[in-house]
């Protein structure tokens, strides 16, 4: 009684940084911020994208057309100026088809992770077609998001890294071995990432030889101490 929907919202947006501040570690940041995103900003698809300072590279394009940091507008707006952006805020309405023809795709919008100066990261949203397009309180909404997740990501990274197993791992290794644990296929893996399936394979190969396993159970069994799930 009495709540207005801009308290609504509000309220959701706070749960959003509340469960941002209670991650533990990079590996928990989709699996905790699951339902709160998408019904905060009423989206069917959403991903957080972190760069491997280790394969800067590796970003694939085919796997998020919708959202690849630099095949469009809205990626190339993010990269250079390190603020969201969403196609209609740089795109005539129509327009983002030229650079996206995925029905699951019809308005997206980008946010920056960033740290000590630098983009380490992407929060990406993503509405079906027939849903309305974002708006200048969504675009806020995502800033301060991704402010949020921003400090977090400094937060975890200035700790030191205890064990030696993880310091032979990336933090996208370390996300992989993550849903590998939890039972997940490569294209499983590679449709939670927003990465291809062979992105995937050739991640676990590496991992494979930092690890000096040869297969996924042995891999799992070996960062058992490690792993969250």
């Amino acid at each position: 009684m009495g709540y207005t929907l801009g308290t609504l919202m509000a309220n959701s947006l706070h749960a959003v940084f509340q469960a941002i501040a209670s991650v533990r570690n990079e590996q928990e940041l989709h699996l905790t911020l699951k339902d709160k995103i998408g019904d905060h900003f009423c989206v069917q698809h959403w991903g957080i994208y972190l760069l491997d300072d280790q394969t800067p590279t590796e970003i694939d394009v085919p796997a998020i057309p919708a959202v690849c940091l630099e095949g469009n507008p809205v990626g190339r707006y993010v990269v250079e100026r390190h603020a969201p952006a969403h196609e209609q805020l740089l795109l005539s309405p129509g327009d983002w088809k030229h650079f996206c023809s995925r029905s699951d795709h019809e308005h997206v919008m980008t946010g920056p992770i960033v740290c000590d100066g630098q983009l380490i990261g992407t929060l990406h949203l993503a509405r079906d077609r027939g849903k309305p397009a974002f708006d200048g309180n969504d675009l806020a909404d995502l800033s301060a998001v991704c402010l949020h997740l921003s400090a977090k990501l400094a937060t975890l990274r200035a700790k030191p890294t205890t064990s030696p197993l993880v310091s032979r791992l990336t933090p996208r290794e370390i996300e992989i071995a993550e849903l590998v644990a939890q039972g997940l296929t490569n294209a499983e893996i590679g449709e939670r990432l927003w990465i291809t399936q062979n992105s995937v394979k050739q991640a676990l190969k590496r991992m494979f030889r930092k690890l000096e396993v040869s297969a996924r159970a042995e891999m799992v069994a070996k960062l058992q101490d490690v792993l969250v799930s």
